[in-house]
Formats: structure tokens, C-alpha cells, sequence
């Protein structure tokens, strides 16, 4: 069953009627939107299928252009005025039922003129009304489709775009996942760990760190520092000791020396 009727009228913005018809197709599918030209099926009779669809729908579409109201019958009056009228009918069907209704404006229709509405449509000019225009074709059906998955929850259920969106959402999860995971390898192959020596600190890290230092280390500007160094044998103990201008050895000579008590 049709969730959305797409009611227009024969010489007033058919073009724009077609186009929102076939996006809603494209997004919910084409069993759930009623558009006479496309859903009524070689052979059937289309007062009945009319009908059975506008009085089963939970949304109809009035699009209304700037020749809306001007189109005339055979007998030279406004066409809506007919009680025949099938796009009246149809608008009519669907405010009795109280159903959703939505007035969409197409081009320079700017407003649906109340003085020129049969009794039986006045509700229509109430409606809150959504716009489409040609020339922001993409954006305006977008919109609408995105009103009609907000208010209908059997279309939001079934709604391609949003699932695209959805099915979309773990793939840039995972892709972040990958991204941050090689900045984090990278990371770490760049804090270098170097026995004995000096490594540099790079990525988001800064620096310079020591590991193991066996000797005189320089970690900046300026003069070489010296730390304490202490070589030792059985005949003495050498020191170096450094500071910002030289570097000062002292060696201490130690006699061995026995206790009387042989220490």
C-alpha cells in the first residue's frame, strides 16, 4: 500500500510532480509512492485505483505551480471548481480523512491564494507547505524526503539514504581506527632507542633523552658538561669532573698499605 500520494494537476508543473515522484521512489521504494502515471497498471481502472490510493495513503503531496489555479475545464472555468475535478478530489479525499497533507510550492508559486479556493479546499491554504524549485532541485528533495522519513516512521524504516548514511558510519570508524594506529606505529618508531647513546624525540614528542649513557653526554647548546666518571683498580682512582670551561683530572694515588693485623 502507497504511503505518499503525489497529487498534481494536468498542465500545471507536471515535470516538477514527475521528478518529486521518482526521488521518493528512489528512496523508499516505488510500492510506497502513488504517482497515477507510473503506479496504475495497463488495463485497471483508474477512477478506482484513484480512489483506493488516496484513501489508503498516510501522506499526499499537493504540488501546485504558478498555473495551479488557471488551469481551465472544457466548459472554460477553473478546473478545480468541477466537483470532478480529480486533482480536487483528491486534496479533498485526503483532508476529510485527516491524513498529512503537505502544499508544495513549485517555482513562483509563492502562496496558495485562499479567494480562489473551493469551500471544500480552504484547509489547503493552512497547510504548512514545503518549497521546490528547479534550480535547488537536489536540496529542496532532499528536504522533502527528509520531512516525510521524519513524520512517517514506516518510511524512516525503510529510507535508502539514511541506511547509506548508517552503513557509511562503521567504514570511516574503521578507517580512523587504521589512520590513528599508523600515526601511533609512527610514533613509536620515531622515539629511537639507542644503547649507550643519544636518541631524538620526534612526532608529537620533543627533545632529547639519554639511555644508558656511558660517557660525556651533550643534550644541547653550550659547552659540554661532564658527569662524574670513576675508573678504579687495585692502584688508584682516576675522577673527571667538567663545567662550562674545562674539564679537570685528578688522580689519587692509594698505597696498599697492611694493618699490623694483616687487613
Amino acid at each position: 500500500m502507497p504511503e505518499v500520494f503525489v497529487n498534481y494537476r494536468t498542465g500545471d508543473e507536471e515535470t516538477a510532480a514527475t521528478m518529486i515522484a521518482r526521488e521518493l521512489a528512489r528512496r523508499f521504494g516505488d510500492e510506497r509512492i502513488f504517482f497515477a502515471s507510473n503506479s496504475i497498471e495497463p488495463g485497471r481502472r483508474f477512477p478506482v485505483e484513484l480512489v483506493r490510493a488516496v484513501e489508503e495513503c498516510e501522506a499526499l503531496l499537493a504540488v501546485i505551480g504558478p498555473r495551479w489555479a488557471e488551469v481551465r475545464g472544457a466548459d472554460g472555468r477553473p478546473a478545480f471548481e468541477a466537483e470532478q475535478d480529480w486533482t480536487r478530489r483528491e486534496i479533498q479525499t485526503a483532508l476529510d480523512r485527516g491524513v498529512l497533507v503537505i502544499p508544495v510550492l513549485v517555482g513562483k508559486a509563492t502562496r496558495i491564494d485562499r479567494t480562489v479556493l473551493p469551500d471544500v479546499l480552504l484547509e489547503l491554504a493552512d497547510c504548512q507547505y514545503r518549497r521546490f524549485d528547479h534550480r535547488n532541485a537536489e536540496s529542496d528533495l532532499t528536504a522533502l524526503g527528509d520531512t516525510l522519513a521524519r513524520l512517517l516512521p514506516e518510511l524512516g524504516a525503510v529510507d535508502r539514504d539514511a541506511r547509506a548514511v548508517r552503513d557509511r558510519t562503521p567504514a570511516k570508524s574503521r578507517d580512523k581506527l587504521e589512520r590513528d594506529t599508523g600515526h601511533t606505529r609512527m610514533r613509536t618508531r620515531d622515539v629511537k632507542r639507542v644503547r649507550g647513546g643519544i636518541g631524538n624525540l620526534n612526532g608529537d614528542l620533543s627533545g632529547t633523552f639519554v639511555n644508558e649513557p656511558q660517557g660525556p653526554v651533550n643534550t644541547g647548546r653550550g659547552h659540554q658538561y661532564n658527569a662524574p666518571h670513576f675508573e678504579g683498580d687495585n692502584t688508584g682512582v682516576q675522577f673527571t669532573a667538567g663545567d662550562n670551561s674545562a674539564t679537570v683530572h685528578q688522580r689519587f694515588e692509594r698505597e696498599h698499605r697492611h694493618s699490623d693485623d694483616g687487613r
